[in-house]
């Protein structure tokens, strides 16, 4: 039984023993205002108390002081969890949230599975309701999504499949919350969202749910077309989160130029991986390599034989494939010497505030905290030697980690191949991300053992550093087609 069926069938029987309104005090008619509750563009935090994947997060909250605290940092919808067995909610929260806070748009985020449900949360003066489509058949869905408009209740309707958005579409709702979460494993993929995105094809106003965890992945959500993010165990345990995301609302994120994430997503095939060719330093190979279908062509700001320049970018500025510049800085072993080299990072900079490149790849000794900093959007490589490696991959901020092999001799480029294990290891712990010592003769082999998300080639379609071999580019691309 996984486990939206399970809460459904435990939730049916304290219906049959309790009732709709589970023992609490549910006034017999509304007696709040009504407030909308979409935007433009707006925050969602909830009251959450626990989960089935993560336990206890705060289960002693007070559903009232918390939803205050909300408000106080800026918050203006608020989702209460009103199931007990799953997420220590009640009905009673959201009677006390709403009416502590009537001025607060409230959702009420629940398993819901009858017209009643919703009559209930009504009168416990919810403005919103949350309908989730796995749980619910078409008929279901449809029926519960029209007695929430005929009580004037907006109804966001919550999707985590390709199977989901085909039962949605037969509605239409004008919400639709995409949920981060694989309810099969409670594994968190904050790219989730952006690869379902581009299924829907009603006129809606998108939700990103699960998996917000700083204004970073806020600044994503939003420069991918979400009007709104729901988020939840980061600001129970950190409400000052909530007015860095807020801060950022009118900071032009929506600008396809800072999209990185979301157009990398979107063109996305489900069947073969996304490639980047990096280390180009040559005009007629960038435009070559976009033509037989790069998804990010990238470019060395470092001290190397393949570096490049602003002047490159600017003649290929016409490309409309995406471009990363390649920087190292922080301390780096090379050869037994230690050296530390940052000298590019203003030029990055610049280059990404005039549009010449769409996101920044950190592969030096980078602290996670700091890329941020640097530069945004970005994403990290990390050269592994051992698990301690594949481990503080996670402590990146970033949605993706590019796996790359340690070597002595150099930090890129050295033609290299991550150890088999290596792989496993990584592959069990992050969607993968892989570079070093991949070619034309074994990539077919790769994609069919690995099935990675992305792969990075450079050495392996040389004519000599920096120099692409048209042949092996084209031999490149027709094995990666063939592998599927």
């Amino acid at each position: 039984m996984n486990i939206l069926k399970e809460i459904a069938f435990r939730r049916l029987k304290d219906i049959a023993k309790y009732g709709h309104e589970m023992g609490a005090e549910v006034p017999e008619k509304r007696d709040v205002p009504l407030i909308p509750f979409a935007n433009e563009r707006f925050l969602v935090c909830e009251v959450k108390r626990s989960s089935p994947s993560r336990g206890a997060i705060a289960e002693n909250i007070s559903a009232i002081k918390k939803a205050e605290e909300y408000i106080r940092f800026g918050a203006s919808r608020i989702s209460v969890l009103t199931e007990k067995n799953y997420f220590s909610g009640s009905l009673d929260d959201l009677v006390g949230v709403k009416r502590s806070s009537p001025s607060a748009a409230v959702l009420r985020k629940d398993f819901l599975l009858d017209a009643e449900d919703i009559d209930v949360s009504y009168r416990a003066g919810a403005d919103a309701v949350l309908l989730i489509a796995a749980m619910l058949t078409v008929e279901q869905l449809d029926k519960l999504y029209q007695r929430a408009n005929r009580l004037g209740l907006e109804a966001l309707v919550e999707v985590h499949s390709s199977d989901d958005i085909t039962k949605a579409r037969k509605i239409k709702p004008a919400l639709t919350g995409i949920n981060s979460r694989n309810l099969s494993n409670f594994k968190i993929d904050t790219m989730r969202p952006l690869k379902l995105k581009k299924k829907i094809d009603w006129k809606t106003k998108l939700i990103f749910e699960s998996g917000i965890k700083s204004e970073e992945d806020a600044i994503i959500a939003f420069a991918a077309g979400f009007s709104g993010i729901l988020v939840g165990e980061a600001v129970v345990r950190n409400p000052r989160l909530i007015a860095r995301i807020t801060s950022g609302y009118s900071d032009g994120y929506s600008d396809s130029a800072n999209n990185f994430w979301g157009r990398l997503f979107e063109k996305k095939r489900e069947t073969v991986p996304l490639v980047k060719v990096c280390g180009i330093t040559q005009e007629k190979d960038a435009r070559m390599i976009a033509d037989e279908g790069a998804d990010i062509l990238g470019f060395v700001f470092a001290p190397s034989k393949r570096k490049a320049n602003k002047a490159l970018l600017k003649r290929i500025r016409d490309l409309s494939v995406l471009k990363a510049a390649v920087v190292v800085s922080g301390f780096s072993e090379v050869q037994g010497g230690k050296y530390q080299f940052n000298e590019s990072i203003g030029d990055v900079k610049e280059l990404l505030d005039e549009g010449l490149i769409d996101a920044v790849q950190f592969h030096g000794n980078e602290e996670p905290e700091s890329c941020s900093e640097v530069a945004f959007p970005y994403y990290k490589a990390v050269r592994v030697r051992g698990i301690s490696d594949v481990e503080r991959m996670v402590s990146y901020r970033c949605p993706r980690v590019l796996a790359d092999a340690y070597s002595e001799k150099a930090v890129g480029g050295t033609g290299e191949r991550l150890a088999n294990s290596k792989i496993l290891s990584i592959k069990k712990k992050y969607p993968l991300w892989l570079a070093g010592g991949i070619n034309p003769d074994n990539v077919r082999g790769i994609i069919r053992k690995y099935d990675p998300e992305l792969i990075d080639l450079s050495s392996g379609v040389e004519m000599k550093p920096g120099e692409k071999d048209p042949e092996k580019i084209k031999k490149l691309f027709s094995e990666v087609n063939r592998s599927i």
